[in-house]
């Protein structure tokens, strides 16, 4: 109870401010918590699944390779399906197919990291404001009383003024981090998919080959 107290009373001595920066820190975990769970289904060992696919599609089980796409559930997997779905139509189909299928995995990995960026840039940018908020009423306190002002009560002001700056800070500095690795691991996710991409269009196109010369 102490401890819910203590914010309640920085929250109070921060002002209105307070509140944003709040939000903004909900919003960038919510956001972070989602972006985690999504990145830790997408990683999946791809090394023991394209093993899996090859040796289905070297028995010719095309169709358990379908299967075992839609029960794996990454970005590589929806792509490969894409090109399994167009198997026999051709390198260029099946090239074309796959490249559309990334096309939308790429934007569904960077969905809300945009919300997480301006989250941790609006924060220290809402403590600024309400420093600077505070003391332009420290400075109208010291014209209102003519400069014979008590040096602790502005002390006092200035140190609440203040509170919004650390606060907006605390938001930010953590979820800039979790911004950038976010992003690495969409590079990363990306790579991974090209790779398996193009591994799998060699198979698709190298046994549709051989099916058509027999």
């Amino acid at each position: 109870m102490e401890t819910t107290a203590n914010a309640f009373e920085i929250v109070r001595q921060g002002g209105i401010l307070m509140w944003p920066i709040f939000l903004c820190s909900i919003a960038g975990l919510a956001i972070a918590a989602e972006r985690f769970f999504t990145f830790r289904r997408a990683g999946i060992d791809t090394r023991e699944f394209m093993d899996a696919l090859r040796q289905m599609l070297r028995q010719n089980r095309r169709q358990d390779a379908i299967t075992l796409c839609d029960d794996t559930d990454t970005p590589a997997a929806r792509i490969i399906k894409a090109g399994l779905l167009k198997y026999g139509r051709g390198r260029a189909i099946i090239r074309e197919a796959m490249e559309d299928a990334g096309h939308l995995e790429v934007p569904f990995l960077e969905r809300y990291l945009s919300g997480l960026a301006t989250c941790a840039h609006i924060a220290p940018l809402l403590g600024l404001l309400g420093t600077v908020q505070g003391l332009i009423k420290a400075f109208a306190e010291i014209q209102n009383k003519q400069g014979l002002v008590n040096p602790s009560d502005l002390a006092v002001g200035v140190g609440n003024a203040l509170v919004t700056t650390a606060a907006g800070l605390t938001v930010a500095i953590p979820l800039i981090v979790l911004y950038n690795y976010y992003v690495s691991r969409v590079d990363s996710l990306t790579v991974q998919m090209e790779m398996s991409a193009a591994e799998s269009l060699d198979w698709l196109s190298r046994e549709d080959h051989d099916r058509t010369d027999d």
